[in-house]
């Protein structure tokens, strides 16, 4: 589990690098493979020729000196005529020499004291004298423990071609060929190593260059953002990693053309809702409007008394109603057009201060404030936003107390590890589970009477200014809605 998790986490370039290293480090064993074995063919090949040479050259010499006894040679004269004449080939030609009579007797010896370290045999064996027998120009044995030498056994033929002796000759390989080879691996192996030194350099860069395009690419798809539009990316070649940039830029246009549309989407939608929304909340007051004044048109023609007194409840209802539609647009309008926040250093402990005690005068229920800073709250927000933020999650917590009891609202401010945090709680109704997740959707409400826009304008009030709103709540147990405070500017 451990190896399969440090190879996912081996990067594009290092796979890349690494594949190159091994394929440099498999290139020269197979190198010094084939060059060891080009060195041992080449190396039997050449003690096999030599081999034939010697042995061409032992039956010249051998040959010439026949010739000289006439061209014929009596098998029981082989030892005297060869006693000395053997020495001296063996000398001339640098190779152990030994014969035999055509049973396979030994006869006589270039060197006796090294026929047993040279494995000459003092007898021919059945096996090789059966070959010869049977028109084997010549036979070659390895001895059992030195494979290093050589024992070859042919004829020695008078000018008739009869057989008169057997002659063996014992040729042992060189171990210079073991020494020049190991010399050669070990110049080959420093050579090597400075070859892979350079090639592993060679490899990185090549690596680095390869992989430096496509790092290119990920940071810039990193930076691309939905609603804003994203660099191009260029690149000459017409490679793999052209294509794959020409698809980046044709992706990158694409998405650019569908932020566009459900830009454009969500816009006209919201509209629709907004109009649906203000025509509901318009079309609520004006309903009992249009009653009022049909009751006081007929009270009017009915000459009914008291008219003046249903005049002036009637004034009181229409101002009250146009009040509603005044208090209707005017959010609308706050929400639709919320300023740009002027960010500044404020003390949070003053302005929830001042909130409190702007609502300590309602009845319905008691607001208390605490810090749990023991220095001055500084944050970096907009004042009237934090003011009318903590108006509304006031306002609301309000109006989530039942009417027939007293409720209790705290407002708490404390240090956070992303800022300054600020609570407003309530003991009030709570939020069920099935309406939390649109709490702060533009246009809902859980009350029956409001627009539902002072939830979704803290948000965006927060958003402005860097911060951030969330709640906690309990059917039936009460709700807290917190607002987050940096408390240092944002950084561009």
């Amino acid at each position: 589990m451990n190896q399969k998790k440090i190879i996912v986490k081996l990067t594009l370039r290092t796979r890349i690098y690494l594949s190159m290293l091994a394929i440099i480090l498999v290139s020269f064993v197979v190198t010094g493979g084939v060059a060891i074995y080009d060195h041992y063919e080449q190396s039997a090949e050449y003690h096999e020729q030599r081999l034939l040479r010697k042995e061409h050259a032992v039956k010249m010499s051998m040959a010439y000196f026949l010739r000289q006894q006439g061209g014929r040679m009596l098998q029981d004269s082989v030892s005297f005529l060869f006693h000395d004449k053997i020495d001296e080939l063996a000398d001339v030609h640098n190779v152990h020499i030994s014969m035999y009579d055509l049973r396979g007797n030994f006869l006589l010896s270039s060197d006796t004291v090294r026929m047993d370290s040279l494995e000459v045999p003092e007898h021919i064996s059945y096996t090789v004298l059966k070959q010869l027998s049977t028109g084997n120009n010549r036979v070659v044995n390895s001895t059992r423990y030195h494979p290093d030498i050589s024992l070859v056994f042919w004829y020695f033929e008078d000018d008739n071609n009869r057989p008169i002796a057997i002659t063996n000759v014992a040729y042992q390989r060189s171990n210079a060929e073991e020494k020049d080879l190991w010399a050669f691996l070990l110049e080959l192996g420093q050579s090597y190593i400075l070859l892979f030194l350079v090639a592993a350099l060679i490899a990185f860069l090549l690596a680095r260059y390869i992989t430096r395009s496509l790092a290119a690419i990920g940071d810039r798809m990193k930076q691309v953002a939905i609603g804003k539009k994203n660099d191009r990316l260029e690149w000459r070649s017409r490679d793999e990693i052209g294509t794959l940039v020409a698809e980046y830029n044709r992706m990158s246009e694409a998405l650019e053309e569908s932020a566009y549309k459900l830009a454009r989407t969500e816009r006209e939608s919201a509209w629709r809702e907004m109009a649906k929304q203000v025509a509901h909340e318009i079309k609520n007051p004006l309903t009992p409007m249009k009653l009022r004044v049909q009751l006081l048109q007929r009270a009017w023609e009915d000459r009914v008394p008291g008219f003046e007194e249903k005049l002036k409840a009637f004034s009181r209802s229409m101002s009250e109603q146009i009040e509603t539609l005044s208090h209707i647009a005017s959010e609308f309008s706050q929400f639709a057009q919320l300023p740009k926040p002027e960010l500044s250093e404020l003390n949070l402990n003053e302005i929830a201060r001042d909130v409190v005690e702007m609502f300590s005068a309602d009845q319905r229920a008691d607001i208390t404030f605490r810090s749990y800073s023991t220095h001055a709250v500084k944050v970096y927000a907009d004042r009237g936003h934090t003011r009318r933020a903590i108006v509304n999650l006031v306002t609301n917590a309000l109006q989530a107390i039942p009417e027939h009891r007293r409720g209790h609202i705290d407002i708490a401010v404390r240090d956070c590890r992303q800022g300054v945090l600020l609570r407003v709680q309530d003991d009030g109704q709570g939020i069920p589970e099935e309406m939390k997740p649109r709490i702060f959707v533009p246009n809902f409400t859980t009350k029956s009477t409001g627009t539902g826009l002072g939830l979704a304008m803290v948000r965006n009030m927060m958003n402005l200014s860097g911060g951030a709103v969330f709640f906690r709540s309990r059917h039936g147990k009460g709700s807290s809605f917190f607002l987050r405070f940096p408390t240092a500017p944002p950084s561009d």
